[in-house]
């Protein structure tokens, strides 16, 4: 149960911040920089709600907030260290799909572990 909770909050936040890295270099290639983050946004919501929903199993509402600060700090670190430090983008990279991104990344976990909460506790 603990090595499942562990990988919940580690390796999944870094799957799905990878996830968003290689579509973003994938995407540099085709679109303009500066939509980038917001042609990703979609996928990330998408691809982020499936691992909650079909990945993460409990209903435990106080793990879904621990995901939401883990994520989120695997977000901004791993951008910091592979966008801002090593890929030096010329036009800065934090703008405000880059806050939505962060600001979603903290959300989604906190609104379907409340959702699977509900659900839970209306079953009983």
């Amino acid at each position: 149960m603990l090595k499942s909770k562990i990988i919940a909050l580690f390796v999944w936040g870094i799957i799905l911040w990878l996830i968003g890295y290689i579509l973003g270099i994938i995407f540099f290639m085709f679109i303009p920089q500066s939509l980038i983050g917001w042609i990703i946004l979609p996928f990330g919501i998408a691809i982020t709600l499936y691992v909650l929903i079909k990945k993460i199993k409990t209903t435990n509402f106080n793990y879904y907030l621990l995901l939401a600060f883990v994520w989120t700090i695997i977000a901004i670190l791993l951008d910091y260290i592979f966008i801002v430090k090593f890929l030096k983008p010329t036009d800065g990279y934090y703008k405000f799909d880059v806050y939505i991104y962060y600001l979603l990344t903290f959300m989604l976990p906190i609104i379907v572990g409340f959702c699977k909460r509900k659900v839970n506790t209306s079953k009983q």
